[in-house]
């Protein structure tokens, strides 16, 4: 079943899109800001978001933004903005889609099955790295890393890193390449940052972070990727 978050200030327009969801037969999370929506999609599993553009507390395209830096959960904002300049801003900061108020809720249910059966598509096309008997999944077409059958919340960083180094299993990478992957050429920083990288994605991960499965550690130069294939 899947669930959709609706986010938008106005407690009638939510009630009146959530009961329209339910009906479908989807669950549903509601949020009246912006913080809120991004705090629910980085702690919750959410599979499509219902985004209104004006919120108390930040621009809809700023949650947008925001959310994009996450997840690649597919993204529909709701707006009383008709100017065409509008549309095409928010759908460059990574929507799927743009409806404008007012709005018959029965199409707002239509669109969201339309592009919830386009993603799952997509899923099924993907290029998908399993190991461990699926235990671990990385879909790099969407972006998405899934443990036990549950999606991992990554930053962009550690997504980055543990597809770098699940890309070529039992390879050993110094922190010198992880750095000029992850964090790009110019960076200047301390080497090591790439450590705190690393532990944080093991504690996302692994089921015990202290004897991982997936991330080796390579004593005095760097890390290896142990996962097996089916």
């Amino acid at each position: 079943m899947k669930t959709i978050l609706v986010v938008d200030d106005e407690a009638k327009i939510r009630d009146v899109v959530v009961c329209y969801l339910k009906q479908e037969g989807f669950q549903t999370l509601e949020a009246e800001t912006g913080s809120d929506a991004v705090r629910i999609v980085r702690n919750e599993s959410v599979d499509f978001v219902i985004l209104d553009l004006m919120l108390p507390d930040m621009e809809g395209e700023q949650v947008c933004q925001s959310i994009r830096l996450i997840h690649s959960v597919p993204i529909m904002m709701l707006t009383a903005k008709v100017s065409e300049n509008n549309r095409i801003k928010g759908l460059s900061l990574g929507a799927d889609d743009y409806l404008i108020k007012p709005f018959d809720p029965r199409e707002v249910v239509a669109r969201v099955r339309a592009i919830l059966r386009r993603s799952d598509d997509q899923l099924l096309l993907a290029d998908r790295l399993a190991f461990n008997d699926g235990q671990l999944i990385i879909d790099s077409l969407k972006q998405q890393v899934f443990c036990d059958g549950q999606l991992v919340n990554l930053t962009p960083n550690e997504y980055k890193l543990l597809l770098a180094m699940a890309k070529y299993p039992q390879r050993h990478f110094t922190r010198e390449e992880l750095i000029e992957r992850v964090l790009g050429y110019d960076f200047d920083g301390d080497i090591r940052a790439i450590d705190q990288h690393v532990k944080n994605t093991r504690q996302k991960i692994e089921r015990d972070a202290k004897t991982p499965a997936y991330i080796v550690t390579v004593y005095g130069s760097g890390y290896r990727f142990a996962g097996g294939t089916p």
